[in-house]
């Protein structure tokens, strides 16, 4: 399978690594150091036991027209990131390309084939006047819900923290010939993909935390673990997840798990920084919009009430704009 990881950072590299070393054809689409050290020396995975696997003959681009037309590209960007890969990422799309949204959040596609009042409508929140529907056409896009942590520490290596598990669901549900290929594929290379009927629900489920999690320790610069401790920030954390769960609730999704079942995952991960911290500590945008600004909206579609949600997400924004008044300008990651 011909395979273009789009972001070729901490998970991007975790995936692309493992597939070329399955035997799949890979190509990363990366910039400067990156680009630089992944066509000298490959890309370096050290796992979780300390151990290495070396993707030595791996290809990295910096034009997405160098690569070509590829059977699956992989979206390992930061939501308010895709947007910056438009009209570009279009020289990757061939007849059957399919675009794995390896992204954080609501994606700018949550209605496409979701039967019912809303079928077929744009986010303003993640694609402001439907630019990046506009150029990945709907029917191209497989859903994925990404599981492990890793980070990149070094130009061409990457260090895995923890985890292989990266869901895929169809937006209608269904079992395609696609993504049945598509899942063999990363079984191959040793992740788990389990094929989901129901991507929604999975992205809630991880959403549900993130939503809350993130915008609060970038407020307070706590770790997951003292949130979770301090009785004060552990109930905002629920009220907002409270609020979140009776707006996907509205849109037909059915938690599997508990709140606190939640809550108590979060705490288990310990003294953990989210990653909207690690932004506002590096003076980087935040990824605001899909994970809480999207929430916000969706309240106002279903027509259910996100008080809490709506005040944090006000004060992160505000945040925001105080990093950005001190900093002249953030810090905007390279998408590749």
């Amino acid at each position: 399978m011909k395979i273009a990881v789009v972001g070729a950072g901490a998970i991007g590299g975790y995936l692309g690594a493992k597939l070329a070393l399955a035997g799949e054809d890979v190509t990363f689409i990366a910039r400067r150091r990156n680009l630089e050290a992944i066509n000298a020396r490959g890309l370096r995975l050290i796992l979780e036991d300390g151990s290495e696997a070396h993707a030595r003959g791996v290809r990295a681009v910096e034009r997405y027209a160098d690569a070509g037309a590829q059977d699956a590209v992989l979206l390992t960007v930061k939501a308010h990131q895709v947007r910056d890969l438009l009209p570009d990422l279009t020289a990757l799309f061939g007849p059957r390309t399919m675009v794995v949204t390896m992204v954080n959040g609501v994606p700018w596609w949550y209605f496409h084939k979701l039967a019912g009042p809303h079928e077929g409508r744009g986010l303003d929140s993640v694609d402001p006047g439907g630019v990046i529907a506009a150029h990945i056409e709907p029917e191209r896009v497989i859903g994925s819900v990404v599981y492990p942590a890793a980070e990149l520490v070094e130009p061409g290596v990457v260090r895995v923290v923890e985890g292989n598990r990266f869901t895929l669901g169809e937006p209608d549900g269904s079992r395609s010939e696609r993504i049945e290929a598509l899942s063999r594929a990363m079984i191959g290379a040793g992740f788990k993909a389990p094929v989901s009927k129901d991507i929604r629900g999975e992205i809630w489920v991880k959403l549900w935390g993130n939503l809350s999690f993130n915008p609060i320790s970038a407020l307070t610069h706590a770790t997951l673990e003292q949130i979770c401790r301090f009785p004060p920030t552990r109930a905002l954390a629920a009220a907002m997840m409270t609020e979140a769960q009776a707006v996907a609730e509205a849109l037909g999704v059915r938690f599997k798990i508990r709140l606190e079942q939640r809550i108590a995952g979060a705490e288990a991960v310990g003294a953990h920084k989210t990653s909207m911290l690690q932004d506002v500590e590096a003076g980087r945008a935040l990824e605001l919009q899909a994970l809480v600004g999207a929430v916000v909206e969706l309240g106002r579609v279903t027509g259910v009430p996100t008080p809490t949600i709506e005040a944090i997400h006000a004060a992160v924004q505000l945040l925001e704009r105080t990093l950005r008044d001190q900093h002249g300008r953030l810090q905007v990651q390279p998408a590749a």
